[in-house]
């Protein structure tokens, strides 16, 4: 078995034949069925179950394909970091939910060693992307959150990934809303006052958990709900069509961001706790050490 092997299966995993998995990897379709066919008599399982319609996972090949990603990742890892054209640069990452503070903290670490020669990165993703990131080593430090609605699912992911978490602030529920909007004055809200108008979400899609949401409230019933991907799209569809977002009120945080918008406290309480993870037993970089005092200045808890 090599590295090859195991991102064929990958690609294959995610196509809809054999010769479509062999164009997307510049190989003949025998020598990539040959290929597999040679994995699978190797480790004595069946990989794909192949019929006229298709190829598909049998369910021992998609057991193989969750620890074949987790491979991948971390031999990525090492070619990026040991035989890149960057190996001889300065590296750092974080992975984060959509909060502005962590983007904050990032920004300051990078003001304060300013390297010589740098390859920093910063990952603003879905939570299980988060999750990943910091458990499979290609990020240092992950901003997560949860409230009440998740809170145990969370716990469990943060326990079978090893990962350490730290809270930093806990921030009640607010609805945004645009300035013009009819409840723009308004002190306090209920969701049933807002059942007229859509509720915009992050997009978890990929994740196979609905609770690994961002958001409080994730296990109501919305009547009218919009599902975006993209933080500019999102405040673009809440202006238009009178919606909103749930959110922690942090707009000071956020004022280049969210200029425009107003928060307005939510009657239903399902507060957000916010902190950080890493991975246990895990020394930090002199980055990741100084990310981690950057965030504790944001501490409230």
């Amino acid at each position: 078995m090599n590295i090859t092997q195991i991102k064929y299966v990958l690609e294959i995993s995610q196509s809809s034949s054999m010769r479509e998995a062999a164009t997307k990897l510049f190989v003949s379709q025998p020598a990539l069925s040959l290929s597999i066919k040679e994995l699978e008599e190797e480790i004595g399982i069946l990989i794909f179950d192949r019929t006229n319609k298709g190829i598909s996972l049998t369910d021992e090949g998609r057991e193989f394909v969750s620890y074949a990603k987790k491979v991948v990742g971390q031999y990525e890892i090492l070619e990026d970091r040991y035989l890149s054209k960057d190996s001889d640069k300065e590296r750092f990452a974080v992975s984060t939910q959509h909060y502005n503070f962590s983007i904050k903290a990032f920004t300051e670490v990078l003001k304060k060693f300013d390297p010589e020669k740098y390859v920093f990165e910063i990952h603003e993703t879905k939570t299980r992307d988060v999750l990943e990131s910091v458990r499979n080593l290609k990020s240092e430090i992950g901003i997560v959150s949860f409230s009440g609605s998740n809170e145990a699912v969370l716990k469990k992911f943060f326990k079978e990934y090893n990962l350490e978490f730290v809270p930093l602030m806990q921030r009640e529920t607010y609805v945004y809303v645009w300035k013009n909007h009819k409840f723009a004055g308004r002190d306090e809200i209920s969701i049933e006052e807002l059942k007229d108008y859509p509720c915009v979400f992050f997009d978890q899609s990929d994740d196979s958990n609905f609770y690994l949401t961002e958001e409080a409230m994730s296990d109501y019933n919305f009547n009218k709900m919009i599902k975006s991907d993209d933080r500019a799209s999102t405040m673009e569809i809440i202006s238009e069509l009178h919606g909103y977002s749930i959110g922690s009120g942090m707009l000071s945080d956020d004022k280049a961001i969210l200029k425009g918008f107003v928060s307005i406290k939510l009657k239903e309480e399902d507060p957000l706790v916010i902190g950080y993870i890493k991975r246990k037993g895990s020394p930090l970089s002199i980055y990741g050490e100084a990310y981690v005092e950057e965030l504790l200045k944001f501490k409230e808890l």
